[in-house]
């Protein structure tokens, strides 16, 4: 992985921040809201476009150099004044050093006026990392994507059709690196017909490039003593492409009508991110309570596995886990949730050498080393191991997000209430209990783990079940000393209603959804490894032990699956080339089930990434820009097993 660095700010007389290492002003010292209003509202002609939105659609900004958010809350304060109240506006931001919170809160007073947009902002700006960071603010009406790094790299890397453009970064000749032909080739890939640009600088290089990319630009008069600008808008076809596998169905729904199938964390949290966007939304779910099965431990972690190689797995944590942490702040105390930071101890000499490597990998503000002095004095308690500590991390009870995310009003709520086949009739999928009718919609979310494999159409899905249990214990006096989660080969939690939730277990029994007491000793034994004064003070009584069992579902790649859903054997009839080479693309395009996606397979990171795959597969449904790179994306995808197999002539 790259280096992370958070921009270093020098502060001029007048309090306006300057970039020490570009050496250049983020704003104009006239105005920079003005100019902000000037250069890129005014000139992409927003004001006009805000206006004319139908309801329910969407506008697509893309801009380079986030900085101090200044252009972001403008246009956010201009979209809340002009367009219909049901359409969306998403911005996209690239950014290679993102200012720290507390610059951003000092460069951000320097407008009051936009005081009450910058107050929702600021308590989302957390967890920020390298990579593709997701954020939504008013209900879903408007979205921040924060594409940490390099300009080219993230654009390269971006799924979206961007509406209008705002090249902001520092000036070319402050910032040459990023103002090149690579970028405008980004920007040219990710337009359409009538996309709009504008841009401070008027640079010849710069108006040649985008001229040559497609982009007709001319130059007009600049914002205050600058003398020009340039603007334009993109004159060729929309160029996009991906393998034809991944290539989005692009499916116009009648109907804003969806069933979620399972009411475990990715079946609320999808019902959550479809139900923002102003679609109706039905979950059905076969037991008698949500989060029954994997989602209903009484304290899950947020524990971030990491590699310091930078895999899609990686990448995927580091994304999933600033959505989780922004999702948990916007709710509220309606969530039982704490931000108390986890302890990672090393149980063997390989467990030491990998956590030393992620010290040396990721910033500061994601995690740090702690010899075993600090390591008692966060835990609250003795322990024996030097160790690395996350502090935006900590515990959630998951069954209280899932009921948080189905208090919504587009969302209804069926229990007892099983699915046994499912079937696509007259532009709805229709979904049965034996013979009887349930209910149909036009979209049919699957999010029911290994039973996704039970219907004909995503039978071919590869994934399995890996059984888990955790162990309750009463927490005494001596207990609630503790104060962080502590993970080792195991994991405990601080005491949350009088209870410490610690383990946990995987195995591969028949029977793993049954609380067994070899796996409660099993679950004591990791308890002792971490801290064995810990778990004397518990004075445990095995009669008082209480525990969850449940089946996690996972895929070979651990990655989950998340996406539109392909029919199977039209699939390898249209791809039936690659069985004989692999490394030609046939033509064709994917013959989809029209309305049929999946959010599945989180395996035990459930809290950490199905609410990212519910935007994902949300943005799917809706043609949104997608919140998470294109590779990353891709890894995830329903249809990766069928080209893998077909490649490999096992279909």
């Amino acid at each position: 992985m790259s280096e992370f660095k958070h921009a270093k700010l020098d502060w001029d007389e007048q309090g306006q921040p300057l970039s020490n290492q570009f050496d250049d002003i983020y704003f104009s010292r006239e105005s920079g809201l003005a100019e902000t209003q000037y250069v890129f509202l005014q000139q992409n002609h927003l004001p006009q476009r805000f206006t004319a939105l139908a309801p329910c659609q969407r506008f697509v900004i893309g801009e380079t150099g986030f900085g101090t958010g200044l252009n972001f809350l403008a246009t956010w304060r201009l979209f809340e004044t002009l367009a219909p109240s049901n359409s969306q506006l998403h911005f996209i931001s690239v950014e290679r050093y993102p200012l720290t919170a507390t610059d951003l809160t000092k460069a951000l007073s320097l407008w009051p006026e936009l005081a009450s947009y910058s107050e929702q902002l600021l308590p989302q700006y957390l967890a920020i990392q390298e990579g593709f960071q997701h954020l939504s603010f008013a209900n879903g009406h408007i979205t921040l994507s924060l594409l940490i790094g390099d300009a080219q790299s993230m654009l390269e890397q971006l799924d979206a059709q961007v509406d209008a453009w705002f090249l902001d970064g520092f000036s070319p000749a402050k910032n040459p690196q990023m103002w090149n032909e690579q970028l405008f080739a980004q920007l040219a890939r990710l337009s359409s017909p009538n996309t709009s640009l504008a841009t401070f600088t008027s640079a010849g290089f710069v108006r040649r490039g985008l001229n040559e990319q497609g982009f007709a630009m001319q130059r007009i008069k600049g914002f205050g003593q600058k003398r020009e600008m340039l603007v334009g808008t993109y004159q060729k076809p929309a160029s996009y492409q991906n393998l034809p596998w991944f290539v989005r169905p692009t499916h116009a729904f009648k109907q804003r009508k969806a069933v979620i199938l399972g009411a475990g964390i990715s079946g609320c949290a999808t019902a959550y991110s479809l139900a923002n966007r102003g679609w109706h939304v039905e979950v059905l779910e076969q037991r008698e309570a949500v989060a029954q099965e994997a989602s209903g431990n009484q304290q899950g972690i947020m524990y971030l596995k990491l590699s310091a190689h930078g895999t899609q797995l990686t990448q995927l944590i580091m994304s999933g886990f600033g959505y989780t942490r922004r999702l948990l702040a916007s709710l509220g105390d309606s969530v039982a949730w704490q931000g108390c930071g986890l302890l990672q101890l090393p149980h063997t000499e390989k467990e030491a050498f990998r956590l030393k490597e992620l010290t040396t990998s990721f910033p500061k503000s994601l995690l740090y080393s702690v010899n075993k002095e600090q390591a008692s004095t966060l835990a609250g308690i003795p322990i024996e191991h030097e160790g690395v500590f996350f502090p935006d991390s900590g515990w959630l009870n998951p069954a209280s997000l899932c009921r948080t995310l189905l208090n919504h009003p587009n969302i209804q709520l069926r229990l007892n209430c099983p699915i046994t086949d499912i079937a696509y009739e007259h532009e709805q999928w229709q979904l049965f209990n034996q013979q009887a009718l349930i209910t149909q919609a036009p979209v049919l979310v699957l999010c029911n783990a290994t039973n996704v494999k039970n219907f004909n159409q995503t039978a071919h899905l590869l994934v399995k079940n890996v059984g888990g249990q955790t162990t309750t214990a009463p927490a005494t006096m001596a207990s609630r000393a503790l104060k962080t989660v502590i993970s080792a080969e195991g994991y405990c939690a601080p005491a949350w209603q009088g209870q410490h939730t610690f383990g946990a277990s995987f195995n591969f029994r028949p029977n793993g959804q049954e609380v067994t007491a070899e796996e409660q000793q099993s679950n004591l034994a990791l308890l002792e490894a971490i801290s064995t004064e810990f778990k004397q003070s518990l004075a445990i009584d095995s009669s008082q032990l209480g525990g969850h069992a449940a089946y996690r579902s996972t895929t070979p790649d651990y990655l989950p699956l998340a996406g539109p859903i392909a029919d199977a054997q039209a699939f390898a009839k249209v791809y039936a080339r690659l069985r004989r080479n692999a490394r030609k693309v046939p033509e064709g395009e994917c013959p989809w089930h029209v309305g049929l996606y999946t959010n599945s397979a989180q395996g035990s990171r459930g809290m950490i990434t199905a609410p990212l795959m519910a935007e994902l597969v949300a943005a799917y449904i809706n043609n949104e820009p997608l919140p998470i790179d294109k590779e990353l994306a891709n890894a995830c995808h329903p249809n990766r097993f069928l080209v893998k197999q077909l490649m490999r002539n096992e279909r």
